[in-house]
């Protein structure tokens, strides 16, 4: 029975997908920038850079705001956020807050080791199997437990390369495994083992036939796991002295030896990815292009991919009446998806099974032009 519920589901959320023509997209902190989304219960949690951190009860449809205008919070500039049944944490350039839901308090704590940079929070991931916070930081990472109020560091510097050790992303791998993106790689942490235990740790960069051998480094900016496989979202960063730099693109690893990249050439309209998403059978893509000259990243929308078939499909944001194309974070709450943006956050409803989703254009990865 609970097979067959999860079946329909699946449909349910594929076919909406595949056919939308007409959805209602809310608006909400319109100018915001919205760095990360995440949930507890009923409640829907965004840092945002610039206007601090945002908390929105679905049930009694409310937003409470913590921010240094409204005095409850002495920075606005955040970069990720993480969320337990007691606290969130939200990571900043200047160090670690943290807010205590019961004392409706605040805290900042910094780091010793690694210098100023140490203290650059880039990304945070909480494991309620095991009450720890992992925290990636521009150099090291940490592991905290929470119940004891314990803070571990860990250097993960891999043959002499620094940038293996600048962490910006992590994700919770099912009930075992912890996955750590970082500038030059990813780490792989085996939850079942200890930390101190060099078999638990496992380092894949774009050597060794890993990454397809591609760019002179990968830098990995999101994760998304779906069944056998493990899709990898990839930063952009060429410059004319360093063409092959950080090539972007989607990977989609299917755990042995098949690397498939998912770039421009096969549909996306840049080779930046800022985030990945997962609804049903698509894949949902925040784009961005790096441009080499100004040196500066330019927002190019959203996409879906198909994770059967490879098909992307470019989404023409104007028919959602949104202003900007720079998708930077993106949350699927299991009716809605909210995506993250420069200029606020949006919420797009896609549990109608009758509602139907046109696309600007769609690409076969098998028969799609070749970049000149």
């Amino acid at each position: 029975m609970i097979k067959k519920i999860f079946a329909a589901i699946l449909f349910i959320f594929s076919f909406s997908i595949s056919c939308l023509s007409q959805v209602n997209t809310e608006n909400y902190l319109e100018g915001a920038t919205v760095s990360a989304i995440a949930s507890e219960g009923n409640d829907l949690w965004i840092a945002t850079y610039g206007h601090g951190v945002f908390k929105y009860s679905k049930s009694k449809n409310e937003w409470t705001n913590f921010s240094t205008k409204n005095g409850n919070l002495e920075n606005d500039l955040f970069y990720n956020l993480a969320v337990s049944k007691d606290y969130v944490w939200a990571g900043a350039s200047e160090g670690l807050f943290t807010y205590d839901k019961k004392k409706n308090i605040w805290k900042k704590r910094k780091f010793a080791q690694g210098g100023e940079l140490g203290n650059w929070i880039r990304t945070v991931c909480y494991d309620p199997s095991q009450n720890v916070l992992w925290i990636g930081r521009f150099k090291n990472l940490t592991m905290f437990d929470v119940a004891r109020n314990r803070f571990t560091d860990f250097d993960r510097t891999q043959n002499n390369d620094t940038k293996s050790n600048n962490f910006i992303s992590i994700k919770l791998d099912g009930d075992s495994i912890v996955w750590f993106g970082t500038e030059s790689g990813v780490h792989k942490f085996n939850k079942k083992k200890k930390t101190d235990d060099q078999s638990a740790w496992q380092y894949i960069n774009n050597k060794k036939n890993a990454f397809n051998n591609e760019g002179d480094a990968v830098s990995v900016s999101d994760f998304l796991f779906e069944g056998r496989n493990i899709w990898f979202a990839t930063d952009e960063f060429v410059t004319a002295q360093k063409p092959q730099f950080n090539m972007g693109g989607i990977y989609k690893y299917n755990r042995q030896l098949s690397w498939k990249r998912i770039s421009k050439k096969d549909g996306l309209p840049a080779n930046g990815i800022y985030c990945i998403e997962r609804t049903g059978n698509k894949i949902w893509a925040g784009i961005y292009y790096f441009d080499r000259k100004a040196k500066k990243e330019y927002g190019k929308g959203l996409v879906l991919i198909d994770r059967v078939t490879g098909e992307v499909s470019e989404i023409d944001l104007n028919e959602f009446d949104i202003k900007t194309s720079s998708v930077l974070s993106m949350y699927f709450d299991g009716s809605d998806i909210w995506l993250g943006t420069d200029e606020g956050l949006y919420r797009i409803p896609i549990k109608n099974p009758l509602a139907q989703w046109t696309a600007k254009k769609e690409i076969s990865q098998k028969n799609s032009p070749k970049k000149k």
